[in-house]
């Protein structure tokens, strides 16, 4: 018969922690279903996982039902608890593994969408040649804006971040990886793309409907949607690139994302010379951070590369 569990009064077994780390993945993955393969345990597994954490801690952590999974205001709070208990126990295993010059542990990574394709690879070569170095370091990426980003890093639920450096905070490190180009597309449908090769103006151009990011911006890069119709906005560049291929609008996209549509030719450059913009990236990581060696060689690597 099993033991019902014991009401939390502020010792953490390692029960409790393999129960905030499944916690940790449901919420991540958005339910049960979709943590099963990530945890390689059953449904059923997890189901009594989390109704013992419930138990333990005395609160309702989730809604769970045909309506699918929420998190309630409780559980909403213990997940950031959780996440602070996890990223402590890290830093104190990383701390100790520096005793012992022993790459071990995980590297939190969180990066803004639509980098993978970037030719210069910086972050994928330093990954792989931290992985020559230490086979036992876990990977976590995750894909988040870049105020996310930031505030991870702030916070120390991530080790390191790569965002743009638009407005730089005072409680990160910077360190530059490289610029982005970005360039003014249209679809294989849209009316420029059938204007023939040097026929195309600006006049032309001024005045288009055009899709606007709504993250943040530059103001210089700002300052090149003036001239269009900002008639639709997107959260991000795969936002921008629907909108792009929907036929109705034009828009900026980084160069190296948007070449496989025009390789395929459903996207067109348009007066590459006048409306273009570049980005700087950056790696950035917490001033005044605790030694980790796991973060450490990461960093003195992506210099190298």
């Amino acid at each position: 018969m099993k033991t019902k569990p014991s009401r939390f009064k502020g010792q953490v077994s390692d029960v409790d922690l393999r129960m905030l780390r499944i916690f940790r993945k449901v919420v991540e993955c958005g339910g049960f279903s979709a943590a099963e393969v990530e945890l390689n345990i059953s449904r059923a597994a997890i189901s009594i996982a989390m109704a013992d954490l419930e138990t333990r801690l005395g609160l309702r952590l989730c809604q769970r039902g045909r309506s699918g999974f929420s998190l309630t205001d409780e559980g909403s709070r213990v997940y950031d608890y959780s996440l602070q208990l996890l990223s402590a126990l890290e830093d104190f295993r990383t701390q100790v593994n520096a005793l012992h010059a022993q790459l071990k542990g995980e590297l939190n990574i969180g990066i803004t969408d639509n980098l993978v394709t970037m030719p210069h690879m910086r972050i994928t070569n330093a990954l792989k040649a931290l992985k020559g170095q230490g086979a036992e370091v876990n990977y976590h990426i995750r894909m988040s804006p870049p105020n996310e980003i930031e505030l991870g890093v702030l916070e120390g639920r991530l080790h390191l971040g790569v965002v743009p450096e638009l407005k730089p905070l005072s409680g990160l490190e910077y360190r530059s990886l490289y610029e982005e180009q970005s360039l003014l597309y249209c679809s294989s449908n849209h009316p420029l793309f059938r204007v023939p090769e040097g026929q195309l103006t600006e006049a032309m151009i001024r005045g288009q409907e055009a899709v606007v990011p709504s993250y943040a911006q530059s103001p210089e890069i700002r300052s090149r949607y003036q001239p269009f119709k900002a008639s639709a906005t997107a959260t991000d560049r795969e936002g921008v690139a629907f909108l792009i291929l929907s036929d109705c609008y034009i828009g900026y996209l980084p160069s190296h994302f948007a070449q496989r549509w025009v390789s395929e030719g459903r996207m067109q450059v348009l007066l590459p010379e006048r409306y273009h913009y570049n980005t700087r990236f950056a790696a950035i990581t917490r001033k005044g951070g605790r030694a980790n060696l796991v973060l450490d060689t990461f960093l003195k690597i992506l210099e190298s590369t």
